[in-house]
């Protein structure tokens, strides 16, 4: 980026510090703007992380102190009206090593550089021939629009990634596992502090509208750069889904020229190609990445056996990022996206035909061939830049279409669940999020925005089934045929207005409010106030807390009364026929947090929370299909608490998370037609678990750098998911051990090569994520037994 780029300073060096591997961190100020006879720059660990508060000195080539200043809580800093010379720049932090370099200011009418301290073993760098990248600058402006006061923050970065037993190769709703207070479930699903699923997707905080499918399993860990999970009491400009924030900061390709080709081979049959490439000239970058993959063990295996039957999966993946700078301050950028999965469900061997058809005396379950085909493609399209020095903005289009498939085998889910329905939907969803920030002062920082987005979403269901008496007994070996097709147009739209208040240089305030309204199956809209504080208390202490009022309307894809009413005197007949409808979600959230650096190496984070819903949505499976239905308790509370506990030293870095979380509802009062009387009536009067409410979710890992070679090891932990009539049961624990080591060639006969070795389930453990008992639960599905995989990744 020749004629784009200003002169850019490599203070390289740094700053070397007791952060672990992904820490929990409070971002609260807006960043720094650059402006004319100034230099700004920016403070981080050796991790990537930033450091608030770092001292920063400039000096003249006299040695004399020009200016001091503090980095903000994003780490950055800045001098103004800087007269052109050559200076040297002092940063030092409590704990940390100090660190010096120069920077020269050679240009008459002012120049402006991004300094990004850098792991050091010497203590002193020069910079006088480095460039800066203008693209920096504006992505510490995009940062500046967004805002966490308050709010609950995991940072994941690439170091924490390579430092997984599967690297790259890790599937993301695994890498999301090791955040603290996630639980896993099956088929990539994830539950944050006892919400189910209620995540928001973003990419380089675009918001990415959810598919019918969920994204656990449509992203690719392999373009993320780093990824922010934001829990708790989340700023006004964060709505709908809210149990947690994915915000993913994608790889982009600036000063990356080359790629990488990849394959792996493993347990279940496993057969992976990947491959990436990037590059930028001028004002323009890219990055680009794919993968196809197919293995054995698609979806969980409904047994504990080591290998699953009838589960064969192909999946393919593809994303691009392009980005051209149309000035210092103004970029466009295009993300572009796909995802294809088919699936086969998998069978248990051995079930007794509950249904008689004719002519069919013989049709064992292991031969039952459903299948569920997936789609998802996105896009978004941004523009963003800056005003003057004061004023960042972005706006941005985005597209998404999601389609899923599922297609039943008609002989074996007639005789063996007395239905056979092929299950079409299908969603297109169009929107517009425009997003600024406004520095009105040194102390005030304002932000706004508004998003819409429109959907057109098509059901299709066709059935087969058989006449049944009123006891659901069937009458005929005929099945009869029952179709049903629906199309809906949502629209969802929503507003905000906050105010970043720093009273002084110990508290930060942020306060502000948010009105949405969605008009889908069901009409709703509300006010939602916000508000978070941050206190410094001392350079090692960072205490915040927060209250958000929330709106979460449910899932689009519902089934309407008629669907339901059709299947009467067949044996697919509701257990109830009451289907009020799914309202929208309204909680009121609570949030304490503290985060301490113990010692030089070792950093303890904890938080509680406390959750008071009115309509709390939970979502069930309640077919063959691996697609869910929402419905409503009247009363919800949701409370826990969490720890997080990393230590970094050289080349040692570990981690340990522990959450404890209690999820409870009162009275089911939708979609009841899922719900047997006996249940119902239960849940009406008592207080009743969540079907993924587990008690106590914990992961821990560690990773040493050893004579070239990366040795990892992690482990996952969970007390089980809720079992039995009305969830009053829960299954067993588990402990789940991997295992990975890596190592780099550089001078191999064909270049440089990273060669990985992982092992997952070491032990071998036998764990049931669902028993298919439970208030919205399916078939069984186990954890993966052990396996072992070896992948290799040529760079070029």
């Amino acid at each position: 980026m020749k004629t784009r780029l200003l002169r850019r300073l490599k203070l390289g060096a740094l700053i070397a510090l007791a952060y672990g591997f992904a820490i929990p961190a409070i971002a609260t100020a807006a960043d720094v703007q650059s402006a004319p006879k100034q230099i700004s720059g920016a403070v981080h660990d050796a991790l990537g992380h930033p450091l608030p508060d770092a001292t920063v000195a400039l000096k003249d080539a006299t040695g004399k102190t020009v200016g001091t200043t503090k980095s903000d809580q994003q780490g950055h800093f800045v001098f103004s009206d800087i007269a052109p010379g050559s200076y040297a720049i002092s940063v030092g932090k409590p704990s940390f090593q100090s660190e010096n370099g120069t920077v020269t200011v050679a240009d008459e009418n002012g120049a402006t550089a991004d300094v990004t301290l850098k792991a050091s073993q010497t203590g002193t760098v020069n910079a006088s021939n480095a460039v800066v990248v203008t693209a920096d600058r504006l992505d510490r402006a995009r940062n500046g629009i967004q805002v966490e006061t308050g709010s609950s923050i995991y940072r994941i970065g690439r170091k924490e990634i390579a430092a997984m037993p599967q690297g790259e190769d890790t599937a993301f709703n695994e890498v999301l596992l090791r955040a603290p207070g996630v639980a896993q479930d099956s088929f990539g699903q994830l539950h944050v502090r006892g919400d189910h699923a209620n995540l928001q997707y973003r990419l380089n905080g675009i918001i990415l509208p959810e598919s019918i499918s969920g994204f656990g399993q449509t992203l690719d860990t392999r373009f993320v750069d780093s990824v922010s999970v934001l829990t708790g009491a989340l700023p006004a400009q964060y709505g709908y889904r809210t149990a947690g924030v994915v915000d993913i900061h994608t790889k982009t390709g600036e000063l990356a020229d080359g790629g990488n080709i990849g394959v792996q081979i493993g347990s279940n049959n496993t057969r992976q190609v990947s491959g990436d490439v990037s590059g930028s000239t001028d004002s323009f970058s890219y990055y680009i990445n794919g993968s196809f993959e197919s293995n054995n063990l698609g979806i969980e295996n409904p047994t504990g056996s080591s290998t699953a039957l009838h589960d064969r999966t192909l999946q393919s993946k593809a994303f691009g990022y392009f980005s051209y700078l149309l000035d210092p301050d103004t970029r466009v950028s295009l993300i572009l996206g796909n995802s294809d999965g088919r699936f086969q469900i998998p069978n248990s061997a051995g079930k007794t035909p509950q249904f008689q058809l004719d002519g069919v005396t013989d049709y064992p379950s292991a031969n039952v061939n459903e299948r569920q085909h997936e789609t998802n493609r996105y896009g978004i399209l941004a523009l963003q830049g800056k005003i003057g020095s004061d004023i960042d903005y972005q706006v941005a289009a985005f597209s998404r279409y999601s389609k899923v498939l599922f297609e039943p085998d008609q002989v074996g889910d007639l005789l063996y669940t007395g239905v056979a329905s092929r299950v079409l939907r299908t969603g297109l969803a169009n929107g517009l999020q425009a997003d600024a920030s406004y520095r009105l002062n040194a102390s005030h920082t304002i932000r706004a925005g508004v998003n819409y987005t429109r959907e057109n979403l098509k059901n299709s269901d066709n059935s087969l089934t058989f006449p049944a008496d009123d006891s659901g007994a069937q009458l005929a070996t005929q099945p009869i045929s029952l179709a049903d097709s629906s199309q809906k147009t949502t629209n969802q739209a929503g507003i905000y207005l906050q105010d970043e208040w720093k009273l002084n240089d110990k508290v930060t305030v942020n306060y502000g409010a948010r009105t949405d309204k969605v008009n889908a199956y069901v009409s709703a809209s509300q006010f939602s106030p916000r508000i978070g504080v941050v206190y410094q208390m001392t350079p090692r202490t960072t205490f915040h807390a927060g209250y958000a009022k929330y709106f979460t309307p449910p899932a689009s894809e519902l089934i309407g009364a008629d669907t339901i009413a059709s299947f009467n005197g067949t044996t697919n007949a509701s257990p109830t026929s009451q289907n009020d409808p799914v309202q929208a979600e309204s909680s009121d959230y609570f949030d304490l947090g503290v985060n301490h650096q113990l010692t030089q190496h070792v950093t303890l984070g904890l938080d509680g929370y406390y959750k008071k819903v009115k309509n709390l949505l939970d979502e069930g499976q309640f077919g063959s299909a691996l697609l869910y239905t929402p419905f409503n308790y009247q009363q919800g509370k949701v409370y826990g608490l969490e720890l997080t506990l990393n230590y970094h030293k050289d080349d040692l870095s570990a981690y340990l998370n522990v959450a404890r979380s209690v999820a409870l509802g009162k009275n089911i009062v939708s979609s009841q037609y899922n719900f047997g009387q006996d249940e119902l009536s239960y849940i009406s009067n008592h207080w009743v678990h969540l079907d993924h409410d587990q008690g106590i979710t914990a992961s821990t890992g560690v990773s040493y750098l050893w004579h070239s070679t990366t040795w990892t090891a992690d482990a996952l932990f969970g007390s089980g998911l809720r079992s039995g009539f009305a969830n009053t049961d829960h299954l067993a624990a588990y402990t789940e051990v991997n295992l990975g080591a890596s190592h780099v060639f550089s001078e191999s006969p064909i270049g440089k090569v990273t060669t990985r070795l992982s092992v997952i389930n070491l032990f071998d453990k036998v764990y049931e994520i669902r028993d298919g008992s439970g208030i919205g639960v399916g078939a069984p599905q186990y954890g993966q037994r052990r396996g072992f995989y070896l992948s290799m990744t040529k760079s070029f």
